[in-house]
């Protein structure tokens, strides 16, 4: 371990710090949260895959006190019934509180661990904008948002200068994970480590300063903002809240009123006490996070939205073979891409867009060619025509990509497992053709 980090942290800590050394032969701590847009928590834990204790830091985590591994493969983690995240990662959005309707930006979000939380505490009647400004890890964040049945979001890849003069006035709420020195992830990530240094931490913290300017234009008047890190310093944390008070008045410091952590340090115009600091010791491997409301008001940005495409008759009949009921549905096409949600979709000027709602499918040589992500879909698992229930060989067989040989509807069908789906196939009536994704499957 890097000596002048231990240093450092000896001057945080305090008569705490021995505590904090022993935790460093410690495992890291792990856990899951339940996908609130698709299972609750106790029917979750009933399913007995996993050992699991209640977290202290989401009433949808769970802390795994057993020693399972390979749950990434879990079918449940397939299903999108559950996200794997480290039990102080979903502090933030605990704190931010997202309530159905919001609207809120998530600013850095990949890999989408805090945006399908997001997600699912705001329900199909809220509205995510989850933004990261890395071409990779966007699509990481696509992959996990279309996993866990997320349809009302849109995905955009662009730096927050770019995209947040566009969203002027527009946020309920606003979550800045700010990218940081990661010394909370250090037992994880040996690059983390490796590429830590003091002046690392500077400058990290005037990156998050920057971040800070432009979510800040976002927020309605009594809008909220969360600022956190997975980091120890006071440079990316207090300081950093204590800097962007300094030249922001109508930001006030908010008390996180959580009982989780512990608080924070007092520097400037931070009050510690209504920060909230996670270390090993308080059963997560570390977390920042300061809670901020605008007290005034500033004129909008005008929202435009895209008109409802119309349907042609190819792609309203696959819908209304595949569907029990379209009435609430918004759809957009896009270079023969079919997408649909509850929201109308919104227009952005010159921003990367990866994805905006569910992907229904492709138009291809006059037919629909559905997405996974249709089939995945929480806004739309109870609306299938057309499914079939896999016993566990033919989940085995559809997870190798194999056919199964099943009376089944002719066409194509949602196929479920347990109750939930977890994708989809082709059907002639006796041979189901196997559709899932080529890059999921198993070997």
């Amino acid at each position: 371990m890097n000596e002048q980090f231990l240093a450092r942290m000896r001057e945080l800590l305090g008569p705490d710090y021995d505590a904090y050394v022993e935790t460093l032969n410690n495992p890291p701590f792990r856990g899951l949260r339940a996908n609130l847009l698709k299972i609750q928590p106790d029917a979750l834990v009933k399913r007995q895959f996993a050992s699991l204790s209640p977290s202290p830091f989401a009433q949808e985590g769970f802390v795994l006190t057993g020693s399972e591994t390979g749950l990434g493969n879990h079918i449940y983690h397939r299903q999108g019934l559950f996200y794997m995240q480290e039990p102080s990662a979903s502090s933030a959005v605990t704190i931010l509180d997202p309530q159905p309707g919001d609207w809120v930006l998530d600013l850095c979000a990949a890999p989408g661990g805090k945006s399908t939380q997001i997600a699912a505490r705001i329900g199909q009647s809220g509205f995510l904008i989850a933004n990261e400004i890395d071409g990779g890890r966007a699509r990481v964040l696509m992959s996990n948002l279309e996993r866990l049945g997320v349809s009302e979001a849109v995905i955009t890849h662009a730096s927050p200068e770019r995209l947040c003069p566009q969203l002027g006035g527009w946020m309920d709420k606003v979550l800045v994970d700010a990218p940081c020195s990661g010394e909370g992830m250090f037992k994880k990530e040996d690059r983390a480590l490796a590429d830590w240094s003091v002046e690392h931490v500077r400058a990290c913290g005037q990156r998050q300063q920057k971040i800070l300017e432009s979510a800040v234009f976002t927020l309605k008047e009594q809008g909220i903002l969360v600022y956190s890190t997975c980091t120890y310093a006071p440079e990316e944390n207090e300081q950093v809240i204590d800097q962007f008070l300094r030249k922001h008045p109508e930001m006030e410091l908010i008390d996180c009123s959580v009982d989780f952590g512990r608080p924070g340090l007092s520097t400037g115009l931070v009050d510690g006490a209504k920060v909230r600091r996670i270390f090993p010791m308080d059963q997560g491997e570390g977390h920042f996070v300061a809670k901020l409301r605008k007290t005034v008001a500033q004129p909008a940005v005008r929202q435009r939205f895209f008109k409802s495409a119309p349907l042609s008759s190819i792609v309203r009949e696959f819908l209304s073979d595949q569907l029990t009921d379209l009435s609430d549905l918004h759809f957009h096409l896009e270079q023969d891409r079919l997408s649909l949600m509850r929201h109308e979709f919104i227009q952005l000027e010159n921003i990367p867009v990866l994805r905006q709602g569910v992907m229904a499918g492709e138009i291809v040589k006059n037919r629909v060619e559905p997405h996974h992500h249709f089939y995945m879909s929480a806004l739309l698992q109870d609306r299938f025509k057309n499914t079939a229930a896999l016993d566990e060989n033919q989940l085995a067989q559809y997870l190798q990509g194999l056919p199964l040989t099943a009376a089944a509807p002719r066409g194509f069908l949602c196929l479920s497992y347990e109750g939930y789906p977890v994708g989809f196939g082709k059907s002639d009536g006796a041979v189901i053709k196997n559709k899932y994704p080529k890059g999921l499957r198993t070997r």
